[in-house]
């Protein structure tokens, strides 16, 4: 094993420890209060984060919108991979964090518009991160680990260790898959965001909010989404 996959298998180990560890009380306590700012949000925005959700989900599983080409031909390193994943990912950092500006600078309407375009950047993201890794997305289980992947990176605690577990031994448990509950992956999503978005429609502070947030959503994405993709690599690997 080369210097650059000895790093890799570290921060794997550190990654995966982190992401199953007991969730603190300041995290439990914060998710009771999350119900709490919920039920604040008007409802004709949690229509239009619900539907987002929902048509993001049937295009990423039967669309063409998101759909890339392979861009790995057995030749590239992994860390030549990871070196284009991480140029990308700053490009979408960008352009997710101009965008929440702009529309967090607009007012209630203009603000929840957001929504709906920050699910797009993210889903385009997380497309490329997997061609470039060499899995090809025109297949229907690529499509459902790259919701997954999102669900990882998107969810409370709990939730989250049901989903590592899935993505952590994904070849046992793909076929599994064919009838996901989407509606608690929505529901995931939303609490895990709704409070960023409030405080994106609070006049004044929306645009430094939707600029701040939407940078680092997509980072925690990248990261999460980097390390997933590894974690399969190397298991292919283990199991040659």
């Amino acid at each position: 094993m080369d210097q650059y996959n000895q790093v890799v298998k570290e921060e794997l180990f550190q990654w995966r420890k982190k992401l199953i560890k007991k969730s603190t009380i300041l995290n439990r306590v914060s998710k009771k209060a999350q119900v709490k700012i919920n039920e604040l949000i008007p409802e004709k925005a949690h229509q239009i984060i619900t539907e987002s959700i929902k048509k993001m989900i049937q295009a990423t599983l039967i669309g063409s919108e998101y759909t890339t080409k392979v861009k790995d031909n057995g030749t590239i390193s992994l860390e030549e991979k990871e070196k284009r994943i991480t140029e990308i990912l700053n490009i979408y950092k960008r352009t997710a964090a101009v965008e929440g500006a702009g529309t967090g600078a607009g007012g209630f309407m203009l603000a929840l518009a957001d929504f709906p375009l920050l699910l797009t950047i993210k889903m385009k993201f997380l497309f490329e991160t997997a061609s470039i890794y060499g899995f090809d997305t025109k297949e229907y289980e690529e499509r459902l680990f790259i919701l997954h992947v999102f669900q990882l990176a998107f969810s409370s605690d709990e939730h989250r260790k049901e989903t590592f577990e899935i993505i952590e031994n994904w070849d046992m448990k793909k076929e599994e898959l064919m009838d996901v509950d989407w509606r608690v992956f929505q529901q995931e999503y939303r609490d895990y965001i709704d409070f960023v978005k409030m405080l994106q429609l609070v006049p004044g502070i929306g645009a430094v909010v939707g600029a701040y947030a939407n940078y680092n959503l997509l980072d925690h994405l990248g990261e999460t989404a980097k390390n997933c993709y590894r974690l399969r690599l190397l298991n292919v690997r283990k199991a040659k």
